[in-house]
């Protein structure tokens, strides 16, 4: 099978799924891409980057490479998403928007914002002197475009992919899709490092970088996003585990409580601010749905750092 190599030169990447959108790359199934992506901020972010830059940043979505033609790929196939590989370029941020944009988990518990600068070192992200997260990269939008006419934002997941967040997507995995339009038109962008499930803070580490991917056509039935997994559930990290449940009536608000109390917890444990610890949540802390019934919800949040 052939390899390609698609680069994030301006023509080749766009901020929107839309049906009508000429492909940059035509792949017969079976082919490798090496995709290289932009950062979610779009590339606009200084090393040291500030609050101010973050709110400055221009981009009316999240930068996407492609889209893709998989040659023969029909409307009712499924199209497999082999990831192969990822690599990061050093660098990589997270942050917290201010709460007047209403943006992540607790908007108006932390209304000033704030961005955190990572080095990645190999395969370890640096917080804070004695803390360290393992990286375990992965793309967190990819997919097809819909069979509507668009354009449609990036923001919200599909049937057909999109912004899944699905932070266990990394090296070893596939993804199977169900294609919506002739030739799919697959597009893929903003990688992050790590992320702890649910992404609370609404950013993990985001880095720019390039994926190598293999496109082909399963034989299996896909109605919505499937995923077959490198491995088994896991931590990120391999340090001791500190667990907190919290406690509500939905799943958002039982998690809610539970990021509240790690909050807490690594604030305390690690001396951070209670903003640090935030951002912390979001790129290392994961969270399980341990009980929906008995009239109430549990979830549980996990974190090994």
């Amino acid at each position: 099978m052939a390899t390609h190599h698609l680069s994030r030169e301006s023509d080749h990447v766009h901020y929107d799924w839309d049906r009508d959108r000429d492909a940059v790359l035509s792949v017969d199934p079976g082919d490798t891409v090496t995709v290289e992506c932009h950062d979610a901020a779009d590339g606009q972010l200084p090393e040291d980057a500030t609050v101010a830059d973050v709110e400055a940043v221009d981009a009316p979505g999240h930068p996407m490479t492609g889209p893709i033609y998989i040659e023969g790929a029909e409307p009712g196939d499924t199209l497999a998403v082999d990831v192969l590989g990822l690599e990061h370029e050093g660098i990589g941020w997270t942050y917290v928007y201010p709460s007047e944009t209403e943006a992540g988990f607790l908007p108006a518990e932390f209304p000033d914002g704030a961005v955190h600068t990572w080095d990645l070192d190999d395969d370890v992200a640096h917080f804070r002197q004695g803390i360290e997260v393992p990286l375990a990269p992965f793309p967190e939008n990819l997919g097809v475009v819909p069979a509507e006419p668009g354009p449609h934002s990036t923001i919200p997941p599909r049937r057909v992919g999109g912004n899944l967040d699905i932070k266990h997507l990394t090296a070893g995995s596939t993804l199977y899709l169900p294609v919506a339009v002739a030739g799919g038109l697959f597009s893929v962008g903003d990688l992050h490092a790590a992320q702890g499930d649910g992404e609370v803070c609404i950013t993990a580490i985001e880095i720019p970088g390039q994926i190598r991917l293999r496109l082909r056509l399963a034989d299996r039935d896909a109605d919505g996003p499937a995923l077959d997994p490198a491995g088994p559930y896991a931590p990120l990290g391999d340090g001791p585990v500190t667990a907190v449940a919290g406690l509500g009536g939905d799943v958002n608000e039982a998690s809610r409580e539970a990021v509240r109390a790690m909050i807490a917890e690594l604030a305390s444990e690690h001396d951070l601010s209670r903003t640090e610890a935030y951002m912390l949540c979001s790129a290392a802390v994961d969270l399980k749905v341990s009980e929906v019934v008995n009239d109430t919800v549990v979830v549980t949040a996990y974190a090994a750092v």
